[in-house]
């Protein structure tokens, strides 16, 4: 596991920085608490899909993670929070006791990359989290949009269809670029073979789309996320030679319609300064939804 403190120690490095009256319990969870984890997380469908997606797909205890699930209990044992502590610290907390609680037992995760979540959540997470002085590499404002129902086909493309591990490559090589435009850092650089690995694996789980044309990748969307509830869209990109012509609207809305045959809604998430990529999705049929933020640590 990524981070390794027990239930024992993480409870006490809480108390160290809790009111005693407001004290709540923190530890790892196990396969046991599945069922009550996802429960708790299916009040809030669109926020957790991610979360809910990883649990679904691996378990509460599993590499593919890249860190540990903690829950914070009031004194009662009832959950007021579930996090994933590891390469990105993903939280769902309902008080502001929880946040604390997550937020300082975050700081003995020794392989962070990002933090993400809700722009109020993670502001008031980073608050506690951070030491004096300490600065984030890069702060990204986003927004999230959402899809309900899906757009009138009016010119289907016949061969939009599921990536095999013959696309992986082109895929690679797409997804990098996009990292490396978002984040500034390229995987292909810090972690080719993990990336590798990640990619392929999305692939044999059926979750990246595509379509190409004499040989080029001219649509692609990862679908990173996926429960009953929700899909969770990211990584979309249309060729730079081909923008402009109505193809990108064409594949989101096809992709959309298939995927809302299954799915109660769509979702993804937008740079806020990115208004081109805001008028695209609008135009698609997506509308806002609420304020993101990721924090990527140096």
């Amino acid at each position: 596991m990524t981070v390794t403190l027990m239930r024992q120690e993480s409870t006490a490095i809480f108390d160290a920085f809790t009111d005693r009256s407001e004290a709540c319990m923190i530890g790892e969870l196990y396969q046991e608490n599945q069922a009550e984890v996802l429960q708790f997380l299916a009040s809030r469908p669109i926020h957790t899909v991610f979360l809910s997606s990883l649990i679904r797909d691996n378990g509460l205890a599993s590499p593919h993670n890249r860190g540990s699930f903690y829950a914070c209990r009031d004194g009662f044992g009832q959950l007021e929070g579930v996090g994933l502590l590891g390469h990105a610290t993903v939280i769902e907390a309902r008080t502001e006791t929880a946040v604390s609680a997550f937020a300082h037992l975050a700081r003995n995760c020794f392989n962070a990359h990002l933090i993400r979540g809700e722009r109020n959540t993670i502001d008031s997470f980073w608050n506690r989290y951070a030491s004096p002085g300490q600065e984030p590499r890069l702060v990204c404002r986003e927004l999230m949009f959402e899809q309900r129902d899906a757009r009138p086909l009016t010119e289907p493309i016949a061969d939009l269809r599921v990536a095999t591990l013959a696309d992986l490559d082109q895929v690679l090589k797409v997804n990098a670029a996009m990292a490396l435009q978002e984040a500034g850092i390229s995987p292909l650089n810090s972690d080719p073979g993990g990336f590798r690995q990640r990619t392929a694996r999305r692939i044999e789980q059926g979750r990246i789309w595509i379509w190409t044309s004499e040989g080029k990748l001219m649509f692609k969307a990862d679908v990173v996320a996926e429960t009953p509830e929700a899909i969770y869209l990211e990584g979309v990109h249309v060729h730079p030679e081909e923008r402009l012509k109505g193809i990108g609207s064409r594949c989101l809305n096809q992709l959309g319609s298939i995927l809302l045959a299954k799915h109660k809604s769509i979702c993804l998430t937008m740079n806020q300064e990115n208004k081109k990529a805001m008028a695209f999705y609008q135009r698609a049929g997506y509308e806002f939804h609420s304020h993101y933020e990721t924090i990527y640590l140096r």
